[in-house]
């Protein structure tokens, strides 16, 4: 005889439903309480303060006496005073005539002759160049022919040249050095005029223009025993010493 178990006496046969249902429950409880909230609550006690009478304090009104505002200044009333000056003194008028001429004005025929007109010379300043020129500007000092005043005019021009030579202290700093070509005039009068340079720098040609300004007033050089102006030209050279 076999035994048969009866199927109401099987106490496991719903286990996993109830697992799933309890477990499912603690996942609630946990949630809720991780999420749930409290708040600190404080006391607040309200006093009522009742004021058995109100007390009315009079502010005494205070008047301040203001002086009044001065008087607008009155401006000064300006009359016009106009008085009548008979006209007494007759006034001339002046008649302006017309300097065309019309076709009934008669041209004078008069001939103008030679003696009547005056000549004025105009003394025209001439250049001559200084190699071709028959007497050389005369430096002060210098005598003889022109040959010997030209060789004379030379080595006072050097002696000027060494004597007033000043090397410029900006261009020594910048290591500034070459050849400068000064260009003057020794007018018709003697006189040192339009004093020109060309060179490597604007520093090293005011030097040379400088030193030639110092020149002293010479002779001036004729031509057909005529004072004429002689333009000249002399290279300058800057050279530092190492």
């Amino acid at each position: 005889m076999e035994l048969k178990k009866n199927p109401k006496a099987n106490v496991g046969r719903n286990s996993n439903l109830y697992f799933a249902v309890g477990l499912n429950l603690m996942l609630i409880l946990t949630y809720i309480g991780l999420e749930h909230k409290t708040y600190e609550k404080d006391i607040i006690i309200a006093d009522v303060i009742t004021l058995d009478e109100q007390f009315d304090e009079d502010i005494p009104i205070t008047t301040i006496n203001l002086p009044p505002p001065p008087p607008p200044s009155q401006k000064p009333m300006i009359t016009e005073l106009i008085t009548i000056v008979e006209d007494v003194e007759d006034v001339e008028e002046t008649v302006v005539k017309s300097t065309e001429i019309g076709q009934d004005d008669v041209i004078d025929d008069r001939v103008v002759g030679v003696e009547e007109v005056e000549v004025v010379e105009v003394e025209e300043d001439i250049e001559v160049p200084f190699s071709v020129i028959e007497r050389v500007p005369t430096f002060p000092g210098c005598k003889g022919t022109n040959a010997q005043l030209r060789k004379c005019f030379e080595e006072k021009m050097q002696s000027h040249l060494l004597k007033n030579f000043r090397y410029p202290e900006a261009a020594a700093e910048l290591n500034i050095h070459g050849r400068v070509f000064v260009f003057f005039v020794i007018d018709n009068t003697g006189k040192i005029t339009k004093i020109k340079s060309r060179g490597p720098n604007k520093l090293l040609e005011a030097e040379a223009e400088r030193i030639m300004s110092l020149l002293p007033k010479m002779e001036p050089g004729k031509q057909r025993d005529r004072n004429v102006s002689v333009p000249y030209s002399i290279p300058i050279n800057f050279k530092l010493q190492q």
